[in-house]
């Protein structure tokens, strides 16, 4: 009727929400929607989870919904996976994923492969979720990205996302999915607010697994990276177009199976490549995507060869100065686009 008598409607109201909040709120939406659907880890009921992300679900669903576990990955993964295969679909949280290499055989061997293993007669729609990649002065064995790790095994899907959106509309579809499901959240962003879309604040809100974002249109240079480090192509995209450069940003967002159509389209337009990620170089997501590069039509429209930023090929130190520099910071895509775009 409003805009019949020509009246200017307001612009759907968007909202700032932190990553944490994103997480709590898809959670609470699909144990809302489907009583099939459970949390279990290390203290996410009565302490409202470590990083607060299972905050007030305790309260709202009780003893059976929401179960605090034993400090034994290994234990409450395989529990997770049992339950899975007989078609609830539980959510097993690790307080950390470099925790969950204590249950790297029941991630891999019971649910990664069970479907195929039974020629599709078994289904494991689980997701394993938790902090990855780096945090802030927790040293060597607590700072790893897991992303190639997970990412190399047939069978799973692998997520990543970056911001408040990503976070519940990845979380949504990966509960929902029939395969099992690793999500790799960043710990350094739990607590950053972005914009929230009045779309993405719908309870039906999901965004498919496989399929990447651009979220800066760029001519000259592709970015592409997933979780934390998209935010740090952002604000090297911002330097860059001063001087004059136009980076066009993909975020990932999916890890397997790999939107590399996205990728290759943007190649095809900008002539250059540049991968972003916190983790190490060898065996990398970088260097798969590089890989898929060359194998399809897209090299032939490389101007110059790929360039990879990573994190350093060493264990995360624990002094602050030394751990900065074995991460990627804005300054080192910034030098990586001028040495690709030769200027």
């Amino acid at each position: 009727l409003q805009q019949r008598r020509g009246l200017r409607l307001s612009a759907p109201a968007a909202i700032q929400v932190t990553v944490r909040d994103a997480l709590n709120q898809a959670l609470d939406e699909e144990l809302e929607r489907d009583e099939r659907v459970f949390l279990l880890g290390e203290e996410v009921a009565q302490y409202d989870g470590a990083y607060k992300i299972s905050r007030g679900l305790w309260k709202k669903y009780g003893d059976k919904r929401i179960i605090d576990t034993p400090i034994s990955e290994m234990g409450f993964a395989g529990i997770a996976v049992g339950a899975a295969m007989v078609w609830l679909r539980p959510v097993c949280e690790f307080m950390t994923f470099n925790f969950s290499m204590q249950a790297i055989d029941q991630v891999i061997n019971s649910a990664a492969k069970s479907c195929y293993m039974s020629a599709g007669f078994i289904s494991v729609p689980i997701v394993f979720r938790g902090p990855n990649g780096t945090s802030a002065g927790v040293a060597a064995q607590h700072s790893q990205c897991f992303a190639a790790w997970y990412g190399h095994c047939p069978g799973l899907k692998v997520v990543s996302p970056w911001s408040a959106e990503d976070a519940k509309g990845l979380l949504k579809a990966s509960i929902r999915d029939d395969n099992p499901v690793v999500m790799l959240e960043s710990e350094l962003l739990y607590g950053v607010p972005f914009e929230m879309s009045e779309q993405a604040q719908s309870k039906e809100f999901v965004i498919p697994i496989g399929k990447a974002k651009i979220e800066r249109q760029g001519t000259h240079v592709t970015l592409v990276a997933h979780s934390r480090p998209v935010g740090h192509c952002m604000e090297a995209a911002a330097v860059l177009s001063k001087e004059g450069v136009e980076c066009e940003v993909i975020n990932l967002r999916t890890i397997r199976p790999m939107d590399i159509e996205t990728v290759e389209a943007s190649v095809v337009k900008t002539n250059h490549l540049v991968t972003v990620e916190g983790g190490w170089p060898q065996f990398g997501v970088g260097a798969e995507i590089c890989a898929r590069i060359m194998e399809g039509p897209a090299f032939n429209y490389l101007d110059a060869p790929a360039v990879r930023v990573t994190g350093a090929d060493v264990p995360m130190p624990y002094a602050k100065i030394l751990e900065d520099n074995s991460i990627p910071q804005v300054k080192d895509i910034v030098f990586a686009v001028k040495k690709v775009l030769n200027i």
